[in-house]
């Protein structure tokens, strides 16, 4: 099958940082120019830049074993040193490290001296505990400042955490703990959410228990938890402990020491085609230094003034890079809030924005559209003048949401770095610099200064500008994955196979390249739908719905026709606006036509079914898995992975 998509939207509109921003940026033209001129020699540069080296290294890059790469190899850091205790010594202990805010309102400020001595304390707690350099330590617990505490601890100690997303279940939470042979959990009673406790604690004594037969959890010693939800929980003496009956009685004294750059620092499971997690590993100097690099030039960060707001949880890699390692490796005051935007009411997120002066904030195109879909009275409230940056994540961002986060949320003045990456790449991979790119709605357009990808045919032959294909990474890059934890021919078959004979890696997202040779992401490959024989990407014309002014959220599906091998599907979601001002009937018709003058006739959909929600993953991403089965009348498949999967059953009885 041929890998050349055919591109059907056009955008013309161009937003130029303004002269302000500008003359205040410390972004540089050339960071480009250094970079293109010896991409090895600014690698080493930005790493003596943004890192402590304990021990200074002397080679680079070692790319003798492809695609085993190893960065700065011969150079030792202690990753947690340098997110804490050389900002102290720098004299910024008082600089405010987390601004915290419970969902019920309760807050904290800790500064860096704090945050610091917390996460000493608790290194000493798991020295005690038996844990040390390698092991692995899964950390279930809600947005609170110890998640923070714990992720840095284990660091500390050279241990290697596998952080698990607060709402998985037991076996999920298992077969994590399981594949990476974890020694300790640290969780919590509870977190709350919506209002409510969701109990954490249960799940991992269910996880911990004989789960399907398989005997009970052999290589957890201690379950270390945390007091927040004050629900009852059931207590295993030998085994669990109270965080707040030893980590504030811990001694304060601990020195952090230095590790070698390829010590690994964490596992994050990603969800694998054969249903099996893929335990992505990262490592320490290389991770380390492209999350400060791209933390610190991305979001244009002066950390004296910035209050940075990253709202991914710690359970995804957004949380990883931008919540705990980008921000405390370069010195920075950011917002962490346990809470979901809508609790108690709409306008949480403005509020706290507000009330704590935001001024940088980066979040989800999933979220960006369901604030669209409330309408921008909501925001409206709210006092938004501090921000001056805006940030998207996670999926490519439709120009009409793009507009619309720029306009209402950054008072129309605020530039927006679109950024494309992966759990697998560790950082972030392409984005304007908001100093320099003049950007455009919907477009992540170039790689970042010393990032090397291109869009390739099935041949791995570039497909130039003005064309579609597969994005590619086409060099090694210092945050990138290491491996899949315990499986190093899974690793080789999933990213590296497909392009074996040109050393390209590849993760399976579509993309093309505009006439100025900037990037648009296309969703994933397998999102790709052939209509008589045109290759048609879903993400342009679920753009195409959501630029209808009654559109709030669009997902598009390929399902089987007789007559043209695929048919366009789409589920919409309406604003609440525009339902209150209109009759819904016609309103599907109405939005076929629109699809069919905005691209043509050959993307118009067949159906297009008014729905109340999507299927989303917890980290927001929609399962157009899912919307297939619906379109094609087939029984849909497992729904575990759903933030909420009492979902599915609403659509397929809509559609009906």
């Amino acid at each position: 099958m041929s890998s050349q998509i055919d591109h059907l939207l056009d955008e013309a509109r161009r937003f130029p940082p303004s002269e302000e921003f500008v003359a205040q940026s410390i972004d540089d033209p050339a960071l480009y120019e250094r970079a293109a001129a010896d991409r090895e020699a600014f690698w080493g540069e930005q790493a003596r830049e943004s890192v402590h080296w304990h021990k200074p290294f002397t080679q680079v890059l070692d790319w003798s074993n492809p695609p085993f790469a190893k960065w700065f190899d011969d150079g030792e850091l202690n990753v947690a040193y340098n997110c804490l205790d050389r900002h102290v010594e720098a004299g910024n202990g008082d600089r405010v490290a987390i601004l915290w805010e419970g969902e019920p309102g309760d807050e904290r400020r800790i500064t860096y001296a704090e945050l610091t001595d917390e996460v000493r304390r608790a290194a000493n707690v798991l020295q005690d505990l038996g844990v040390g350099h390698g092991d692995r330590v899964a950390i279930y617990l809600p947005m609170i400042p110890e998640a923070v505490v714990s992720m840095l601890a284990v660091a500390r100690v050279g241990a290697i955490h596998s952080v698990v997303f607060g709402g998985f279940s037991a076996d999920s939470l298992r077969s994590r703990i399981d594949d990476a042979g974890a020694k300790l959990v640290i969780t919590a009673d509870g977190g709350y959410r919506k209002g409510k406790v969701s109990a954490l604690k249960p799940a991992v004594d269910q996880a911990l228990s004989d789960r399907n037969g398989e005997g009970e959890q052999q290589t957890v010693e201690h379950v270390l938890v945390v007091k927040r939800g004050e629900n009852e929980v059931d207590w295993t003496d030998e085994r669990d402990i109270w965080w707040h009956d030893v980590v504030p009685q811990a001694s304060r004294d601990h020195e952090a020491q230095p590790f070698p750059a390829e010590n690994p620092l964490f596992i994050l499971y990603t969800s694998g085609t054969t249903g099996k997690p893929k335990g992505i590993l990262h490592t320490s100097g290389g991770y380390l230094v492209q999350a400060a690099y791209t933390h610190k030039y991305v979001f244009d960060l002066h950390p004296e003034t910035d209050v940075f707001w990253c709202t991914a949880d710690i359970g995804w890699v957004t949380g990883h890079s931008y919540v705990t390692y980008g921000p405390l490796a370069n010195g920075a005051t950011q917002v962490l809030f346990e809470g979901t935007p809508d609790s108690p009411h709409p306008g949480r997120w403005w509020e706290l924005i507000e009330k704590y002066g935001v001024t940088i904030f980066y979040t989800a195109p999933t979220a960006i559209r369901s604030f669209m879909k409330l309408g921008r009275q909501i925001p409206q409230k709210f006092d938004l003048s501090s921000l001056r940056l805006l940030g998207s994540v996670g999926e490519p961002i439709n120009p009409e949401a793009w507009m619309w986060y720029r306009e209402v949320i950054g008072g129309g003045a605020a530039p927006i770095v679109d950024t494309w990456w992966q759990t697998e790449t560790g950082a972030i991979m392409v984005s304007p610099l908001p100093g320099i790119t003049a950007t455009k709605p919907g477009s992540a357009q170039v790689p970042i200064p010393g990032i090397s990808i291109d869009v390739v045919d099935d041949e791995g032959v570039e497909v130039g500008n003005g064309n579609g294909g597969l994005l590619v990474i086409t060099e090694p890059w210092p945050s990138m994955l290491r491996g899949i934890w315990g499986d190093p021919e899974r690793f080789k078959e999933t990213y590296w196979e497909k392009f074996q004979d040109k050393g390209y890696y590849f993760a399976g997202d579509g993309a093309r390249l505009d006439e100025d040779g900037d990037l648009w992401l296309l969703g994933r490959v397998d999102d790709v739908m052939n209509v008589s024989g045109h290759r048609l990407s879903t993400t342009e014309i679920e753009s195409s719905l959501v630029a209808h002014e009654a559109t709030a959220e669009a997902a598009v599906v390929g399902a089987s026709d007789e007559t043209t091998g695929q048919a366009v599907v789409a589920f919409v979601i309406i604003k609440q606006s525009y339902f209150e001002a209109h009759s819904p009937e016609g309103l599907a018709t109405l939005l076929r036509g629109w699809v069919g003058e905005q691209i043509g006739p050959i993307a118009r959909p067949r159906d297009v079914y008014i729905v109340n929600e999507l299927p989303k993953t917890r980290s927001g991403k929609i399962m157009r898995r899912l919307l297939r089965d619906v379109a094609e009348g087939r029984e849909v498949g497992d729904t575990t992975t759903l933030a909420d999967t009492m979902v599915m059953s609403t659509i397929t009885s809509q559609v009906k």
